[in-house]
């Protein structure tokens, strides 16, 4: 009988399954393992230095035998990026060093926003310090996972007194922007958002 799928604080042996949701994830929602066939670069960039940085504020829905969707984030933006770019972007310089040549290619990209973690640093976002990534295996999608994962981060940064938080999604995901529409995330307007749409919300709980 397979067990109902929960939700609860991640662990490090969940670090493998971490690393699969988000490549099979990446690609707007899909699978990017075509378009990034280093399946080590999306993880090191948008899920496994929130898992290890700030593991108290990640959390995992289980299906009983492995992590199939994650919330990962950091209460404060300003210090997350500090510490990325002393404590985890050593870690990656050796496999993806950064060249001054200008990006041809959709991972060489990538690796540029791995070096520039300051471009999380935007004046219109400092009123929502918090941010988060959340990642759902397909089909694990539409069944309140979703929802529950955003409830317990929501919930933790709540505990530690943070106010509000914000996410970067991108804006060709209409199926991820009904999903943060649902629980009550609003537009941050910003001055140059690139792909992007900013959304943000209260700490305070889903409605």
């Amino acid at each position: 009988m397979t067990s109902k799928p929960i939700v609860r604080p991640y662990r490090p042996g969940d670090r493998a399954a971490l690393d699969d949701i988000c490549v099979r994830t990446a690609n707007d929602g899909g699978d990017s393992r075509q378009i990034h066939p280093d399946l080590q670069l999306m993880p090191s960039i948008f899920a496994a230095p929130y898992a290890v940085l700030e593991p108290e504020l990640a959390f995992v829905v289980d299906d009983g035998e492995r992590a199939v969707g994650y919330v990962v984030g950091t209460a404060d933006t300003e210090t997350f990026v500090k510490r990325y770019r002393a404590e985890w972007l050593p870690l990656l310089t050796d496999r993806y060093p950064r060249t001054e040549a200008a990006p041809t290619t959709p991972s060489e990209v990538m690796v540029t926003l791995m070096h520039t973690p300051e471009r999380m640093l935007l004046p219109e976002l400092v009123g929502h310090p918090a941010h988060l990534h959340i990642d759902l295996l397909p089909g694990h999608q539409r069944s309140g996972h979703g929802r529950a994962l955003m409830a317990a981060f929501l919930g933790a940064l709540d505990e530690r007194g943070v106010p509000a938080v914000h996410l970067g999604m991108v804006t060709a995901n209409t199926q991820a922007r009904a999903f943060y529409d649902r629980l009550g995330f609003q537009v941050i307007a910003v001055a140059d958002p690139g792909p992007l749409t900013y959304l943000g919300r209260s700490t305070g709980p889903l409605g």
